[in-house]
């Protein structure tokens, strides 16, 4: 009788918030729950880090690098091995990375206690996987390359099979099958894991997917029967919906299959899953939409990824408020959230082929969406589809940030033209120079320290935004007003009558009070959220406002690269003028006619409503 395979387990405890919401825990969470996952028993592998992890520490004034230090070390004290997300040419973020940058990433993240790096890029570029093998391998890591998986006439198994035999071919020790929206059909990827395995049948293969389109169970038990090694699973109160399959299902599912799977410690399960929950509701709970609880076939349609949609639930609110408001201000009827998600499910079917199929994995899957929804709202306001396209859509769509795996629609091509905007086929990387140089020079005129292995210098060049708010406090003032605003909300009555109920609560964060100030129905606060950041007094000057195309932060430079507009200046009919950063993008402000600035009227940095008069022009 032929001996049982083996399938070990994997908990995606990034992924699984991840996928919920918007932030990941605090570090004092993560080192108290890591014994109780231990204790669990079943899990060989934890991933601890990547992607959007650290930005989101950034974002609540939390240095990522002590977080990853401390969350990683007792899992290596207990044998078990911790794996990151990363996005090779883009490293830990949205936007392509400079060749240094990326070297500096994996020495650092295998300095801190990362042993396994998953390298993925949404194009499936192997000139943007292969260098990231290289360096992880050179800085002493384990490299798994991902096939970013997607169902379209394009990626067919035949197409799976050959990327992992050159990603095989360039080094790399494992590959993961990312089927990070769940819309992998089982049957197909059952063939792609037999076919790698056909290539190197000692190579290991990991399977990742996500629960919300109804595939997964299904696409798991496949997967193994073809051999594959680890298997990624979530647990609860964060399974399901727009996470990952319960660790207790997959594994009863397994084990009465024939395979060799290890027990669960229900004890310990139901102390992490307690803490979970104590997690959700300290403060992570004001940022999972109930819907991501849900699991929604609908999402085969468009094919959006478990990983974007905690995210996407929470934005969408923001979304939808304006342009309920200006409905309102134009006598249209508003849109309730179903509404928009249709709307927004159907266009985005509509525009992936357009823009020549790229996997909806980050940032793709952030382009597409993005793109999507600019075309819904500008259309609901009787505008054109493609009227506002951020200049990163626009580098995936021309090529920089690598090959699209089918062709542009016609008339994106012609309106890129119209823009004198050339299409690419260079390698993407020679469009990003080193930029460490710059970087430590900055460190070094702020008077910040390097930290233990660069550390803290690859986190200002991976995320320098994020990490100069850091560095400032402005980024830990502008989480806790916002989360106070959300706890004043949520334990506010539903409504009052004109007059009665409270105007304002004091809620306290952190052990600091933040006034809020309170609107019942659809009446507007006279004040903002305490803590948000005061603009700048309007000086006096003539002129036209230029306005916010739409709702989210404004900054006169998306990096240090560029010059920032001044009162004063001359600008010309097409010139940059600022940028909107809403929905993970940087959205340019351009101008529309020649003129002089005459006064600029917010801050960067600060949030703008759409229509929001910035600056004034002469």
């Amino acid at each position: 009788m032929a001996k049982a395979k083996e399938v070990k387990f994997s908990l995606v405890f990034r992924d699984m918030w991840q996928s919920a919401g918007k932030y990941q825990p605090r570090v004092d969470q993560l080192v108290k729950v890591a014994p109780a996952i231990i204790k669990m028993g079943c899990f060989d592998r934890v991933e601890t880090n990547g992607g959007g992890f650290e930005q989101v520490n950034l974002l609540y004034g939390e240095n990522p690098n002590k977080s990853v230090r401390e969350w990683t070390k007792p899992f290596h004290e207990a044998g078990i091995q911790t794996h990151m997300l990363d996005r090779a040419l883009n490293g830990l973020r949205m936007s392509p990375v400079p060749k240094d940058v990326r070297k500096l990433f994996y020495k650092v993240k295998k300095a801190q206690g990362t042993d396994i790096t998953r390298i993925f890029c949404g194009l499936n570029d192997p000139r943007n996987v292969i260098p990231s093998i290289k360096y992880s391998k050179e800085a002493g890591m384990i490299a798994q390359a991902a096939l970013c998986i997607t169902y379209s006439p394009i990626h067919t198994v035949e197409y799976y099979v050959n990327l992992a035999k050159q990603f095989i071919e360039a080094g790399a020790d494992e590959i993961c099958l990312k089927d990070m929206a769940g819309i992998g059909r089982p049957v197909s990827l059952g063939k792609i894991v037999e076919g790698i395995k056909k290539i190197n049948p000692d190579i290991v293969v990991q399977y990742h997917s996500h629960a919300g389109p109804g595939f997964n169970m299904a696409s798991i038990l496949e997967v193994c029967n073809a051999g594959c090694d680890y298997v990624d699973t979530g647990m609860s109160p964060l399974s399901w919906g727009t996470g990952h399959a319960d660790i207790i299902a997959v594994q009863e599912m397994l084990k009465d299959a024939g395979f060799k799977v290890k027990e669960i410690n229900m004890a310990a399960y139901m102390e992490v899953r307690t803490q979970i929950q104590e997690m959700c509701d300290d403060f992570l709970g004001y940022y999972i939409p109930d819907l991501n609880h849900i699991n929604n076939s609908l999402l085969v349609k468009p094919g959006l990824p478990g990983g974007m949609m905690g995210s996407l639930m929470t934005d969408l609110e923001d979304n939808l408020k304006s342009l309920n408001k200006w409905k309102v201000k134009n006598n249209q009827p508003e849109l309730t959230t179903d509404d928009l998600l249709i709307k927004l499910f159907d266009e985005v079917a509509y525009v992936w082929p357009k823009v020549g199929y790229p996997c909806l994995v980050t940032p793709f899957s952030q382009y597409v969406k993005n793109l999507a929804l600019m075309n819904v709202m500008q259309m609901e306001k009787g505008k054109a589809r493609w009227s506002m396209i951020a200049d990163t859509i626009w580098d995936m769509i021309l090529g920089k940030a690598g090959q699209l795996p089918g062709p542009v629609a016609p008339e994106l091509v012609e309106m890129a033209k119209e823009q004198g905007r050339e299409f690419e086929t260079q390698d993407p990387q020679s469009y990003f120079p080193d930029k460490l140089d710059e970087f430590r020079e900055e460190m070094k005129q702020n008077g910040w320290e390097l930290g233990e292995d660069d550390e803290e210098l690859f986190e200002l060049a991976m995320h320098p935004e994020q990490y100069r708010a850091y560095k400032s406090g402005k980024a830990k003032a502008d989480f806790e007003a916002d989360l106070a605003k959300r706890k004043a909300a949520k334990n506010a009555p539903a409504a009052a009558p004109a007059g009665e109920g409270p105007k304002s609560v004091t809620v306290q964060v952190n052990g600091v009070n933040y006034k809020v100030e309170i609107a019942y129905g659809d009446a507007v606060p006279a004040a903002p959220a305490a803590g948000a950041a005061p603009a700048a007094a309007a000086p006096a000057s003539e002129g036209e406002d230029i306005v916010a195309p739409l709702e989210g932060k404004f900054y006169l430079v998306k990096d240090n690269s560029e010059t920032p507009v001044k009162v004063g200046d001359t600008v010309q009919a097409g010139d940059t003028l600022g940028y909107i950063e809403a929905m993970k993008t940087f959205n340019a402000i351009r101008a529309d006619k020649a003129g002089t600035i005459t006064a600029i009227l917010v801050n960067s940095g600060d949030s703008v409503e759409e229509d929001d008069p910035i600056m004034k022009m002469a």
